[in-house]
């Protein structure tokens, strides 16, 4: 019999390969979500092949990675944390944790993180810092501002469009932020 173990251990190492590698929601899928700061948009990239876009808006005082600086880093980063998968649509959070709160998009006078949180990670020597600088892809309530850079670092979403994008990407996923067109 242990040859028969032997057997079903080669079957089973490969699968738990793929498992272990995949930054996807899927089995042998691989994310990249791509952001363009002139575009203001996300493209969603799913094993080489682009898949959705979505508006975005990014900092309002450009790009770069120096601490204090509210600007959106570039280069290459990666999905470090997902936070609020079950949370609604509105779920406001403050230090990343929910508040209780929920509001609606558009709501007057308010700008909090909502809905859904991907905090990201910098690869690059001059956006290591990016998870420290708390740069996330989150949810907004201010909608309607989506399309322009008016963040302050982060990647700002329409609540509906981040938990599209939340549901799509795993801890991992790369994330490439350009300053160029799509």
């Amino acid at each position: 019999m242990p040859s028969s173990r032997l057997i079903l251990l080669a079957f089973l190492a490969p699968l738990v390969l793929i498992t272990v590698s995949c930054s996807g929601s899927n089995y042998g899928e691989r994310n990249e979500i791509l952001v363009s700061i002139r575009d203001q948009k996300i493209l969603l990239v799913q094993d080489g092949k682009p898949v959705k876009a979505y508006p975005v808006s990014t900092s309002k005082f450009g790009v770069g990675s120096g601490n204090r600086t509210n600007r959106t880093p570039l280069g290459r980063l990666e999905v470090a944390k997902k936070i609020g998968g079950n949370a609604p649509v509105g779920a406001v959070f403050k230090g990343r944790r929910r508040t209780g709160e929920v509001i609606r998009p558009n709501a007057p006078g308010r700008d909090p993180i909502v809905t859904r949180i991907l905090w990201l990670r910098g690869v690059e020597q001059h956006n290591r810092n990016t998870m420290a600088r708390c740069i996330y892809i989150h949810g907004t309530p201010e909608e309607r501002n989506i399309g322009r850079p008016v963040s302050y670092g982060c990647i700002r979403m329409k609540s509906k469009h981040v938990i599209d994008l939340f549901r799509r990407v795993g801890v991992g996923a790369d994330v490439q932020i350009i300053r160029g067109s799509l």
